[in-house]
């Protein structure tokens, strides 16, 4: 799923937007009949979920001999760029892999066919996915512009061989704790982890937070306004949500209180020297930094358990995030789908690929690469088991959905200009030039978007 933070998408979201109404938009009527025949073509960016969804292509070829999917597989950093450029250029992908970041706007510049007619006519069980994914694809118009593939949750991935090394065991790691005052057992944690370049540990007299070999906590970004993989796992345990409602919320709350003083925690291990500046971060792998020994615990997500796992000579563990304020763990749900570019010269046939990504036949041969957990309940347990037949416990991101655990990605219009005030702002705090109290000035900023 390789998603970085989704600052990312600003660009091309704003991209989509200038387009204004070039696609037609429309509604897919269902995938049967004559015209579903011909040549389609699928995108997705992961490399690592490309062999699985190459098989599923070519069983769905097996059983509709008349339809060839070609796939094509690009990096993130070019994907939606390459996208929207192919909206414009009326060459985009007849079916594609869509992000909850994205298709808001997608769909209201009409790029996207809406499937409920098509879903309606071919009988499509809405209720096989795991609870939530599905309602996260209707846009605010009411319409349906995706079928779930996937979800994920987030988790601590750690190197256990460090920290046993330093004295913590498996069971602390599954059971730390968290306030945004002191940082509970995780803090304690996070700097009893970081260690000088003279071997001196952050908790310790004489640590030297200018010449840190280790960090106890890696970092990807400031997380901009949503925070998947950096913090929104710790400000989901304090009552804090980013909107009004999710989705289409139409009001943010980066001015609370209780969120603020979490940043304000989140930025000071940095300045504690525990985690690695926000500036040492541009153009680095957290994973990468973690696999050379530079980090001990990542936050990160369950699309990420096949990298964190495959690095040679890494021990790695998996922990649950930690417990906070409210008594629980929390994680975003986050979900990814397919979508259909409603200027697909092939609709039928396209739809049903769509439909075909969306089955078990699809999902259970995702399941078995081991690599993500599939939309669809049943294929996500049968995830679950090749996981573990891999010798990897994938429990502390299962049990999130498991135990309700779990808030939903904050969907709402605007979403680009929404991240282009937040980036730089988050960027302020974490890098330590400007208080977390900014962020009511932003949010201020914000929420003027929706007031216009």
């Amino acid at each position: 799923m390789n998603k970085k933070a989704v600052g990312a998408l600003a660009a091309a979201a704003a991209a989509v937007l200038a387009l204004s109404a070039c696609g037609s938009g429309g509604e897919a009527s269902g995938a049967s009949g004559d015209e579903a025949k011909g040549e389609i073509s699928y995108w997705l960016w992961d490399s690592n979920q490309l062999p699985a969804y190459q098989q599923c292509a070519d069983d769905f070829h097996t059983a509709n001999p008349d339809i060839t999917v070609k796939i094509t597989q690009r990096g993130w950093d070019d994907y939606w760029s390459t996208l929207t450029n192919g909206f414009v250029a009326g060459t985009a992908p007849d079916v594609f892999t869509d992000h909850l970041a994205k298709y808001p706007e997608f769909a209201k510049t009409g790029q996207l066919l809406a499937l409920d007619d098509a879903v309606a006519n071919d009988h499509v069980d809405l209720t096989q996915y795991n609870k939530g994914l599905a309602d996260l694809w209707v846009g605010e118009d009411g319409k349906r512009y995706g079928l779930p593939k996937d979800w994920d949750t987030i988790s601590l991935f750690y190197n256990k061989k460090l920290a046993a090394g330093a004295g913590i065991s498996d069971e602390q790691m599954k059971t730390l704790t968290w306030n945004p005052q002191d940082g509970g057992t995780y803090e304690k944690a996070i700097a009893h982890l970081t260690v000088d370049k003279n071997g001196k540990r952050g908790d310790e007299p004489g640590f030297d937070k200018t010449k840190v070999e280790v960090y106890g906590l890696g970092l990807n970004s400031s997380g901009s306004g949503q925070g998947q993989t950096e913090w929104s796992y710790l400000t989901g345990t304090t009552g804090w949500t980013h909107t009004d409602k999710n989705p289409w919320g139409t009001h943010f709350n980066y001015d609370d209180p209780k969120f603020q003083e979490s940043i304000a925690w989140f930025a000071g291990l940095a300045e504690k020297g525990y985690m690695p500046k926000l500036e040492t971060t541009v153009g680095a792998s957290m994973a990468d930094t973690f696999a050379a020994g530079k980090s001990v615990i990542n936050a990160h997500g369950s699309w990420m358990i096949g990298q964190y796992t495959g690095h040679k000579g890494v021990d790695v563990g998996i922990a649950p995030t930690p417990t906070g304020p409210d008594g629980k763990r929390s994680s975003m749900f986050n979900g990814l789908a397919d979508s259909v570019w409603a200027g697909t010269k092939k609709p039928a046939a396209a739809v049903k690929f769509a439909e075909y990504l969306g089955s078990a036949a699809c999902q259970d041969v995702v399941a078995s690469k081991a690599v993500v957990f599939p939309a669809i309940k049943s294929s996500s347990d049968k995830a679950e088991a090749a996981f573990k037949a891999k010798g990897v416990d994938v429990t502390p991101f299962t049990q999130q959905v498991k135990e309700s655990t779990t808030f939903l990605f904050p969907i709402a219009d605007k979403a680009a200009k929404v991240d282009g005030i937040m980036k730089p702002a988050m960027d302020a705090v974490v890098s330590g030039k400007q208080p977390a109290s900014s962020l009511s000035q932003a949010n201020d900023q914000v929420n003027s978007l929706f007031n216009k």
